[in-house]
């Protein structure tokens, strides 16, 4: 991954939410209910946040790239994935979700070859 694109990233999706600039998808607000994750949690662990993946317009998103970023609240791991608006000065939550151990290693910060 390359590391200077990478923590430009970070700070872009971290300045986002700390400014409030995010977007919820449906998509997430169903996975929440799901796993019993609040929004604040999203909020609350900005300063935990490490991109871990990052992906191209095709990979992950219809139209924008995509990071996925490991996050810390209150000592648990939890994955979100931000779509990056650069153009509208936002970030767009897709997913959050507590990553599953049997599928990450390395603190759940790396996929586990299958």
């Amino acid at each position: 991954m390359d590391v200077d694109r990478a923590n430009d990233d970070l700070k872009f999706i971290q300045d986002r939410v700390r400014q409030g600039h995010v977007f919820w998808t449906y998509h997430v607000n169903m996975r929440l209910r799901q796993c019993e994750i609040d929004r604040l949690v999203v909020y609350d662990s900005v300063d935990t946040y490490e991109v871990i993946e990052r992906y191209t317009q095709s990979e992950a998103s219809r139209y924008l790239p995509s990071c996925l970023v490991r996050a810390e609240y209150q000592t648990e791991p939890i994955h979100i994935l931000f779509a990056l608006d650069r153009d509208g000065n936002n970030v767009r939550v897709i997913t959050v979700y507590r990553p599953d151990p049997q599928r990450w290693e390395d603190n759940y910060r790396r996929r586990k070859a299958i």
